[in-house]
């Protein structure tokens, strides 16, 4: 039984890649905040799917609690087939309006974190000649929506780079790429969900991510819509682009 580990795996995309790498026969590490919903969680699917499952209560902006996972994913004896990065958080206001240890705080998740768990998982996997690397990134890396943008663009250009240098030893690295997605994310922000054309089923987000990866794509923006928005971002300048950074924060 080959195994991932998936951060952020107790609500929204981290669960549903959980529900899905499990319905495919994958052993499970969970890795999230809260032991009670991680246990509960575990629970679930082993009881559903006939699976193992660890888990690792680590807050990710914390770094000693990082270098947790980081050793999990080192195991050589025990290893990781593949990481699903996809802890992450956004911030309601604007910059200013922030303080500067929220922006930290978002950013050593979304960033360093990431950063810090791909540089232990790819060892082993390039030595194995085999394994895999989902980073969770955002269709708002492509656009001017202030740090989380920047940080999301940031995951798009490491992934990218790194699919292309491990490739030739066997290990696929994707960005997957969602727009507006229905799970808890935007109520953690304390902003509107919606429920529109725009606003994608979190099954079928990924559904089609772990489709993509498999076909060895570098990037994954699941929906039509979000392809044609990828799309326009070529075309339009970054001044008008920079009109719309406060969609999805009401």
């Amino acid at each position: 039984m080959t195994s991932a580990l998936v951060t952020g795996a107790t609500a929204g995309i981290g669960l549903e890649f959980a529900r899905q790498l499990a319905a495919r026969g994958h052993g499970l590490v969970l890795v999230a905040r809260d032991q009670a919903r991680l246990t509960s969680v575990a629970q679930e699917l082993r009881a559903a799917y006939d699976i193992e499952v660890e888990t690792l209560a680590a807050d990710l902006a914390d770094l000693a609690q990082c270098r947790t996972v980081e050793a999990r994913l080192a195991d050589r004896d025990r290893p990781i087939e593949l990481l699903v990065n996809n802890a992450g958080f956004g911030l309601k206001h604007r910059f200013l309006d922030n303080t500067v240890d929220q922006e930290v705080a978002m950013l050593d998740v979304l960033v360093t974190a990431v950063l810090r768990l791909s540089h232990a998982a790819l060892g082993p996997m390039a030595e194995r000649g085999r394994g895999g690397v989902i980073n969770v990134s955002s269709v708002a890396a492509f656009l001017r929506r202030g740090t989380y943008s920047a940080a999301k663009a940031w995951v798009n250009s490491f992934s990218e780079w790194a699919h292309h240098e491990y490739k030739p030893q066997g290990v696929s690295v994707m960005a997957l790429c969602p727009g507006f997605t229905k799970t808890e994310f935007h109520e953690r922000m304390q902003v509107r969900r919606g429920d529109n054309f725009m606003w994608l089923d979190v099954e079928f987000l990924v559904r089609t991510a772990l489709a993509d990866f498999d076909k060895g794509r570098t990037f994954s923006v699941p929906g039509a819509q979000y392809k044609t928005v990828v799309a326009l971002t070529r075309a339009v300048p970054s001044r008008v682009l920079q009109r719309f950074q406060s969609m999805g924060r009401k």
